[in-house]
């Protein structure tokens, strides 16, 4: 027989060794008594003793520490979580029970940001069949936190409604199956029955995950095909990068002192000079004033000769000699002109951008048509990555692409970076027998063309697999877990099997299903409080 009380009182009789413990309450409401002796003997059915045995009966039953069945309190809360397009509310309520009041503790998370909401009003509304009460608060009773006080007026199923009015607008949030019953024995041992436990989970409070970076959501069912993880190369894009050479020999002499690499440029700015002045041969000074006296020349010319030719003095072969000298001489002068002048000739850069490499110094002689420096604009970028042989029957097939930066430990999708597949080679390159394959994206600031990249490249599939995002994961000694959601504010360690990843995203093979909300952010922080030895999600809880 198990009794479920508490020992009230005590008799024992010391000359046979008798204790007496005189329990009451068990869950049927119905009296005991327990005995303990050494030995028994006909001398226990002596009248004194049975007249000692009703005392202790009677006074252990009128014990006032002791309740009935109706007044059994019960501790447990309702657990309620609902979620819109909007937010994610977590609320902790005493069991709803017809004509008594409830407190509801509710927690507003924005689900953008997983963020608490520290202002706007908001009403909850209990209903049930066309029946309901309300309340309204204007502010939260602590940042994130509403807390309300109901009283339902008729037991049955119905639903939890709350309104939250904010700058951004209005969004309600509703929770169903929400039961009211009869009284509050019942409601209690219901609470209790639907509190939800774990053996392997960890408590992280919502005031906790609203101070971290943190995110909860379900896996995603998309395509998922073979994914090339490689290494690649960043270049700069066609048109984005100009060579400026010197157009004629001489020696270069810079127009700035601070002329060097990562300076930036505007569009014909001037970037440096080219002299002949000292030099013998290529003199560009004493070519321009050739050129201009020819120019001068051969004009003076060309009137005299039109001139003479209306009074038949010169030919009509003779005139036409002269006009071209004067039309040859002029295009040689008006070039030298635009691009030189009597100290030198002068180079402007050709686009807006930054110098990117200098081949040469200040002072230096250089020949026409030699590079002088490289000029970037370094917007739009070229990947080439190069593959091995076997990827050749899928090459055709790749349609995206996540790249992964080293600079910013960053990973970014094709389609963030604006960027598309250019091509693909159709034959292996002789040095190293590998296939390139060309990427565009634009530049996000962070990508430095000569460096190196990972990159995943993704193929077309019409096979649908379960993905998580990559930070969702965590490794313990080659085994692969996830923090699956029991509530808001609780969370299961899960052990799960992985396919392939492509950066971003990581497919599931088992483990968990579609409808399991898993932490996708701060899955770290929370094996950190595990290590802590949290305890349960409501001890110490107190809003």
């Amino acid at each position: 027989m198990v009794i479920n009380s508490k020992i009230v009182s005590d008799v024992t009789d010391k000359r046979f060794g008798i204790l007496c413990y005189v329990c009451c309450t068990n869950p049927n409401n119905q009296h005991y008594a327990v005995f303990e002796h050494k030995s028994l003997k006909k001398k226990l059915m002596k009248p004194y003793m049975l007249i000692l045995l009703v005392a202790a009966l009677t006074i252990g039953c009128t014990n006032t520490g002791v309740k009935n069945s109706d007044e059994h309190a019960h501790d447990a809360k309702l657990q309620i979580t609902a979620y819109n397009a909007d937010f994610e509310v977590f609320a902790e309520a005493d069991p709803f029970s017809e004509g008594n009041n409830s407190v509801i503790l509710a927690h507003f998370t924005w689900l953008e940001n997983f963020k608490p909401l520290d202002s706007g009003s908001v009403t909850v509304s209990l209903i049930v069949g066309e029946n309901g009460i309300r309340q309204s608060l204007e502010k939260p009773t602590r940042t994130g936190i509403y807390a309300f006080t109901v009283k339902p007026e008729h037991a049955g199923i119905g639903r939890l409604v709350f309104s939250v009015k904010t700058e951004k607008g209005e969004s309600q949030i509703i929770a169903e199956g929400i039961e009211v019953y009869t009284n509050k024995h019942n409601a209690g041992h219901a609470a209790e029955k639907a509190e939800r436990v774990s053996v392997n989970s960890v408590a992280f409070t919502k005031e906790q995950s609203w101070k971290v970076d943190f995110a909860t959501e379900y896996p995603g069912i998309e395509s998922f095909g073979q994914v090339i993880k490689t290494t690649a190369l960043i270049q700069p894009a066609q048109g984005n990068e100009q060579i400026v050479i010197a157009r004629s020999a001489g020696v270069v002499l810079f127009s700035a002192n601070k002329l060097i690499e990562g300076k930036e440029v505007n569009s014909g700015e001037s970037l440096f000079s080219i002299s002949g002045s000292g030099l013998i041969d290529n003199n560009i000074a004493v070519k321009y004033a050739e050129a201009r006296s020819n120019f001068e020349k051969a004009s003076a010319d060309y009137e005299r000769a039109k001139d003479l030719a209306k009074d038949k003095i010169v030919s009509e072969k003779d005139l036409l000699a002269a006009r071209n000298n004067h039309e040859t001489t002029k295009a040689v002068f008006d070039n030298m002109k635009k691009n030189t002048g009597e100290s030198g000739q002068t180079i402007a850069s050709p686009m807006q951008g930054f110098i990117k490499q200098v081949f040469v110094k200040n002072g230096a002689y250089v020949e026409a048509g030699q590079a002088v420096m490289v000029v970037s604009q370094n917007k739009t970028l070229a990947i080439i990555a190069e593959l091995p042989q076997r990827y050749a029957p899928v090459m055709g097939t790749i349609n995206s692409a996540n790249i992964y930066s080293h600079n910013d430990k960053k990973t970014y999708s094709l389609e963030q970076l604006n960027g598309k597949i250019l091509s693909y080679g159709k034959s292996a390159n002789t040095d190293n027998y590998l296939i390139p394959v060309t990427l565009q994206i634009d530049n996000p600031g962070n990508f430095v063309p000569g460096s190196f990249i990972d990159i995943y490249l993704k193929t077309i599939s019409n096979t649908k697999a379960l993905t998580i995002p990559v930070p969702a994961l965590l490794e313990e000694q080659g085994l692969y877990f996830v923090w699956v959601q029991i509530t808001p504010e609780l969370f299961e360690k899960r052990e799960v099997h992985i396919g392939v990843s492509d950066g971003l995203q990581v497919e599931i093979i088992d483990g968990i299903s579609e409808n399991d909300r898993i932490v996708t952010r701060g899955a770290m922080l929370i094996k950190l409080a595990q290590a802590t030895g949290t305890l349960d999600a409501h001890s110490g809880h107190v809003h």
